[in-house]
């Protein structure tokens, strides 16, 4: 019995660390990289060879197109265009106009493929809605709030003095400014958890800053949300991931529970509060949306 195909677009910071990831814990039996650059795919796709054979991971690694991709289980795209962010609030939103024509090129070679699509491309709760729009594709996710999640758990275990595996709760809404707080249903040891919301929001805020001013761009935590979504999205465990999905006439992020691959949204109980936030991050999603440019026909070089 084969294990599955994964296909990555993209080959810079996230797209390295996530491909390295895939290949040192062997999920897949083939990985195939696409980058826009094939001489870029292919030394990448050498790099990680190199890594199985150092690591005796049997997945085989290839240098591959766009077209490739069809043969895939599941594909994650990790694109990112070539631009200066000069916007000094909704960071993440900095890239929309420069990454969505080549979301729009990448959609209209997919269309038809059946397999599921991870997107971590920023803004990701935008470029997932475009890409599915585009392509058409029944199966696709955004990679943000799941991320926003584990920090949140992560800080709030620092607080309390515990590991993160005894704190359960969850971020929605945006993967950005407008991310939510699910604080009224966070637990600690499957009890209510005093959680000082305004002092998470602000740290929630100021990690990828902080990552930022260290390394350039944050990518170990990006990658790490979506070797977790994959696992489950391909079937090989269940469990709960905030993705980034259809709400309303808006993406944005919400748990989905994962049972055999097919997901289904368990977004937990809100207060009148939280409801009022979730609302303002998919009316702020929404306008976003309506500014990004009309599709084209190049894909950027």
């Amino acid at each position: 019995m084969t294990g599955p195909v994964v296909g990555v677009v993209g080959a810079g910071a996230v797209g390295q660390v996530l491909t390295a990831g895939l290949v040192s814990i062997a999920l897949s039996d083939r990985l195939l990289v696409v980058t826009r650059r094939l001489e870029q795919a292919h030394g990448l796709a050498a790099d990680l060879q190199d890594l199985g054979a150092a690591v005796g991971s049997l997945t085989r690694v290839e240098a591959a197109d766009a077209a490739d991709l069809h043969a895939c289980d599941a594909v994650v795209i990790a694109l990112r265009v070539s631009f200066t962010n000069t916007a000094a609030q909704d960071i993440r939103r900095g890239g929309a106009a420069a990454n969505a024509p080549a979301l729009d090129s990448l959609a209209r070679s997919l269309r038809g493929y059946g397999g599921s699509v991870l997107v971590v491309t920023n803004p990701v709760d935008l470029m997932a809605r475009r890409f599915a729009e585009a392509s058409e594709c029944a199966r696709v996710y955004g990679v943000g709030s799941g991320l926003d999640s584990a920090r949140y758990r992560l800080l709030l275990a620092r607080y309390a003095l515990v590991s993160p595996d005894r704190v359960h709760g969850h971020v929605i809404g945006e993967h950005g400014d407008q991310a939510v707080p699910c604080a009224s249903t966070t637990t600690v040891d499957d009890r209510p958890a005093d959680v000082p919301v305004r002092k998470v929001a602000d740290d929630l805020q100021a990690r990828p800053a902080l990552i930022r001013d260290g390394i350039s761009r944050t990518r170990c935590g990006p990658a790490g949300a979506v070797l977790s979504a994959r696992r489950k999205v391909l079937g090989l465990v269940d469990g709960v991931e905030e993705l980034s999905v259809p709400y309303g006439d808006v993406w944005l992020g919400i748990p989905m529970r994962f049972t055999g691959g097919t997901a289904v949204p368990c977004l937990p109980p809100l207060t009148r509060f939280e409801r009022l936030r979730l609302d303002s991050a998919a009316s702020s999603l929404r306008d976003a949306y309506t500014r990004l440019p009309s599709p084209s026909e190049r894909f950027p070089s």
